[in-house]
């Protein structure tokens, strides 16, 4: 019985920590890890965000959005962004090690 209430305890605290780490990104942001893997160990062509200079990251979806870059689906998904928020969601990741 109290092998079980530690469990509980144990299980609600990992997803508490989770959710605050989803509480503190910025709106959108959640969506990039569909595609952009959580690890630079990874072997995919899609490059990892974490840890990525945010202008880095603002400077290629600015450039999505406006077009000069091309993209399979990126060009879109920028265009549903505002400069401020891909900005937030860039320094965001930039944080994120």
């Amino acid at each position: 019985m109290i092998a079980t209430r530690v469990s509980v305890a144990v299980i609600a605290a990992i997803l508490a920590g989770g959710a605050a780490f989803a509480a503190d990104a910025p709106p959108g942001a959640a969506g990039c890890s569909g595609c952009h893997a959580a690890s630079s160990r990874v072997d995919t062509p899609v490059p990892p965000l974490l840890g990525r200079p945010a202008a880095d990251t603002s400077n290629q979806m600015i450039a999505f959005k406006s077009g000069e870059r091309k993209g399979t689906i990126m060009d879109r998904i920028a265009k549903g962004f505002s400069d401020e928020e891909i900005r937030a969601i860039a320094a965001w990741y930039a944080e994120q090690k």
